[in-house]
């Protein structure tokens, strides 16, 4: 179904601003999906994920935001965010250059050619691909948010969105 655009987010934040529980209840149930997809693609571990989902939903909580233009874009960042930095206390962790890496596990299913399914495809791509996908389909984002988002530009973020799109259909 459709999550709640910029202007009623930005509503519920002003809201949330003034003390209104319920505001929060709206936006935590409204967002609460997308938010998690994002992270959980990101972190590739559901565990970790939901700790993440926590961890901002509480920062929205302590503070939320007055007078954000894109809101949707806002709470996207705080989770993206939020995520990178979790990825980066991981133990794993190789440093930022990783996050563009694309992981070397390519499928090795002795030629039967199996069909996976989307998430496992997602896994394949760089962790910044795998982003942008995410938010443009799933957050629905346009790109030149998801530019500012990243502080990437714009034909980088639309580029690298068409190679990662054209790499999962050879998966899929």
């Amino acid at each position: 179904g459709r999550t709640m655009n910029d202007q009623e987010l930005r509503v519920q934040f002003e809201r949330m601003a003034r003390g209104e529980t319920e505001a929060f209840d709206a936006v935590y149930a409204d967002m609460k999906m997308p938010v998690y997809t994002v992270i959980l693609r990101t972190l590739g571990d559901r565990q970790l994920a939901e700790d993440v989902l926590q961890e901002v939903f509480v920062k929205l909580y302590r503070r939320p935001p007055c007078e954000v233009r894109a809101a949707r874009a806002y709470l996207f960042r705080m989770a993206r965010n939020s995520a990178l930095d979790c990825l980066r206390r991981q133990p794993s962790f190789e440093g930022d250059e990783a996050l563009d890496a694309v992981p070397d596990d390519a499928p090795t299913d002795g030629g039967v050619g199996l069909r996976m399914d989307l998430e496992t495809a997602l896994q394949r791509l760089s962790v910044n691909d795998r982003q942008i996908v995410t938010l443009h389909s799933l957050a629905g984002l346009k790109f030149r948010e998801i530019a500012e988002l990243m502080r990437l530009p714009l034909g980088t973020v639309l580029w690298r969105y068409r190679r990662a799109i054209e790499r999962l259909r050879e998966l899929l």
